[in-house]
């Protein structure tokens, strides 16, 4: 694969035009599409084959109009008046009206229709259900501004009025806020640092963005021929733009350091590609196994948005091993600061006293400094326990969403704000659902059974069933089983429990089912590519151990932030709430590629170290003081791209933002940098051991040991450089490495 690689680095540097033109068109291209064909992405989850899933098609089908969107105008009296009052009755039939007359509205139900009110037990409150003609995620926003007017004006005819419901939402993602835009120009600081030149860090960025707009644009093309959720272009985006810094940085300090060991351009590029390309090759590999791996799950949408992000990353890599040695051909010696590209300056760029210090500290007390980040791990992960998930998630604080829940939980109950909803498929369908409320009524947690209505022709009911607890609840989980298995116990199996809970209750189910699946496969993939790639068993091993100690850190810490509510400052959030659903396995999947990329990248450096016959603990230290600068560059690039998410994020975006910024965090600086040299200090020259009947597998050669046999220091340049540049190569030939 070294070889390879350097042939394709020598090679994009030579043809640098041709190869930047061509991704220049690829992300023309990609945008044009974006422009032209893309389509509306979905806001629901659901899984096609479950009950919930099941049902909702058949009332779609049975009853017709039931894909539009829905919003519930939550209408309070005066205080002490009530809504039976003739002014205030007249009043709110006046209102309904004008809901009903809404651009895009079907129909607004009237809450004093005596056949079917929806009026509180005190009177004081009554809801309109509005109904569009189109799925929720299809409203403008002319059409959602229009609903929120028409509430602020009943708010100021006296009318006590709030929405809720997902017509009254918007649908999406937002990206490219200012807390996003920080994170760039943070990542933009530390590169400027790191590389101790702007041209570099620029460049850097700039590839790292074209790469992740290709990816984000043929996302957003792919909207118009599939049905996509909303959170996958952001997905893509936070996790393209961190790996895509990352990938062109690892490259473009290994070009560095063969700048400064005597090499001219175009020789450092193609090693660079070589050696740290390899790298990036494999790291990419493991992230493509994570995400793709969660179409283990069986669950469509996390099997597209997995093999979106998938993908957004093999651009990511294409990008790093083609267009990074492309640019590196503009710019040159360039990439150096000013004091270091005079002619034939040779320059030791791996002296790094501090980390030199670091690994030596951590080696000499490993037993100490591995116990350290255990327990430290450890306790962050104790909330990881008390987990809980759902999809169900609470309106943004203050908003009028949440004040029509809360009026509607205070003056119905709180299980009016999620009713279950029950299908009688069948002839004699009504005759059927009256038996099931009778037996719905004995039912614990049962607040209300009623019948919500019935085709002329009697082949097929709706039951309205409303829990005495909160939609997410445990309680109202526990609900859904009951009645499913009330009906299970009749005999009868065309009658189905669905709503927007008990879709819920199936996904979140199947999501926990999933997710031991889903690491003993990916883990084990990953696990065979690391022992390829370092020809150990124990490196690989304490890799893994490592990531548990990880995500077990970071879903506890989002867990104790976002559900207990703990230091919830610091994420501009007042929600204690469950966790999305989606959340734990999104976050294992992002989490343990990247936290393999930094293994890669870090014990690389070590066994290549080892291999040119230093012994256990100086390969450590060696490898350590070489590799850890940029792995430290990384994770600050990446927590700050992550991070970026949190403060003003998308609500379901921001907990799985805050786990992996966290997660990057306590994986880079505990895991990477103090339990793993730790433990390889403990191991000695065990940490490098493959049974011998392992011994035939493939060498994958991630540290390029067969370009130092191959390819001499320099590589005869056949293309004009810059001014700038061209002094420095010639005398390069003379400079051996």
């Amino acid at each position: 694969m070294a070889t390879f690689l350097h042939r394709l680095g020598l090679g994009s540097f030579r043809h640098r035009w041709a190869v930047t033109i061509v991704w220049l068109l690829v992300f023309i291209g990609t945008g044009v599409g974006a422009a032209t064909l893309a389509g509306t992405m979905a806001t629901s989850f659901s899984i096609p084959g479950q009950e919930s899933t099941t049902a909702l098609d058949l009332i779609d089908e049975r009853f017709g109009g039931g894909s539009g969107g829905t919003a519930q105008v939550v209408i309070a009296a005066p205080e002490g008046g009530k809504v039976s009052d003739p002014a205030v009755a007249a009043q709110i039939t006046a209102y309904v009206q004008k809901l009903g007359a809404l651009p895009g509205v079907e129909s607004a139900s009237n809450p004093l229709d005596p056949q079917k009110p929806t009026v509180s037990p005190d009177l004081s409150a009554a809801y309109s259900t509005v109904t569009y003609e189109v799925p929720a995620p299809e409203i403008t926003v002319e059409e959602r501004e229009a609903l929120l007017d028409a509430v602020s004006e009943a708010r100021d005819g006296g009318l006590n009025t709030e929405v809720s419901g997902e017509a009254s939402q918007e649908s999406g993602a937002d990206i490219g806020g200012p807390a996003e835009a920080i994170g760039v120009v943070v990542a933009l600081v530390v590169l400027a640092i790191t590389y101790g030149s702007l041209v570099a860090a620029g460049m850097n960025l700039l590839t790292a963005v074209v790469g992740v707009g290709i990816g984000a644009l043929g996302i957003t093309t792919l909207s118009g021929f599939v049905d996509l959720q909303s959170t996958t272009p952001i997905l893509a985006v936070m996790l393209g733009l961190a790996v895509g810094i990352d990938y062109t940085l690892f490259i473009v300090t290994r070009y560095r350091h063969e700048l400064l060991h005597g090499r001219s351009p175009e020789a450092a590029t193609a090693m660079a590609v070589g050696t740290a390309g390899s790298a990036v090759v494999t790291a990419g590999i493991t992230v493509v196994i994570a995400l793709a791996g969660l179409a283990i799950a069986g669950i469509p949408f996390l099997t597209e948005m997995g093999i979106a992000a998938a993908a957004t990353i093999v651009v990511a890599v294409l990008i790093a091993i083609t267009l990074v040695p492309a640019v590196l051909g503009f710019v040159g010696r360039r990439a150096l600061p000013r004091k270091l590209r005079a002619v034939g300056v040779v320059a030791d760029d791996q002296s790094r006293p501090l980390y030199r210090t670091w690994a030596s500290v951590v080696t000499r007390f490993r037993t100490l400094s591995l116990l350290a980040a255990v327990v430290a791990l450890g306790v962050v992960s104790i909330p990881f326990f008390s987990m809980q998930t759902t999809l169900i998630q609470p309106a943004p604080p203050g908003s009028t969403q949440e004040k029509a829940q809360e009026l509607i939980s205070t003056k119905f109950g709180p299980g009016f704000t999620g009713p279950l909803v029950v299908l009688v498929d069948g002839p004699g369908a009504t005759a059927r659902a009256n038996t099931a409320i009778g037996t719905f009524q004995g039912l614990d947690d049962v607040a209300l059974a009623a019948l919500g209505g019935a085709r002329p022709d009697d082949t097929a009911a709706l039951v309205t069933v409303i829990a005495k607890s909160a939609p997410d609840s445990q309680e109202t989980k526990d609900l859904v089983h009951k009645l499913r298995d009330a009906v299970d116990d009749s005999g009868d199996d065309a009658i189905y429990v669905t709503g927007q809970t008990a879709v819920s209750v199936d996904v979140s189910e199947k999501l926990d089912q999933a997710l031991p699946r889903y690491l003993i496969l990916v883990v084990g993939l990953a696990l065979i590519l690391l022992i390829l790639v370092f020809r150990s068993l124990l490196v690989p091993i304490i890799g893994v151990l490592g990531f548990l100690l990880t995500i077990g850190s970071a879903l506890g810490a989002t867990t104790a932030v976002f559900q207990w509510g703990w230091l919830n400052q610091i994420v501009n959030t007042d929600v204690e709430a469950p966790l999305l659903s989606l959340s734990p396995i999104i976050v294992i999947g992002i989490l343990f590629g990247l936290a393999m990329d930094y293994q890669v990248f870090l014990v690389s450096r070590m066994h290549e170290a080892h291999a040119h016959g230093a012994s256990p603990r100086d390969a450590v230290i060696t490898g350590f003081k070489q590799a850890a600068p940029v792995v430290v560059a990384a994770a600050t690039i990446m927590f700050a791209v992550f991070a970026g998410f949190v403060p003003e994020g998308n609500d379901t975006i921001k907990p799985i933002a805050f786990a992996l910024a966290i997660g990057i965090l306590f994986d880079a600086i505990i895991v990477r940098m103090i339990a793993v040299p730790a433990a390889l200090g403990l191991m000695g020259r065990a940490a490098w051991w493959l049974p011998s009947w392992l011994s035939r597998l493939p060498v994958l050669d991630v540290e390029g040991a067969a370009l130092e046999r191959t390819v001499p220091s320099t590589v005869p340049s056949t293309v004009t450089e810059t001014p700038e540049t061209a002094p420095a190569d010639s005398s390069s030939e003379s400079v051996r490495h």
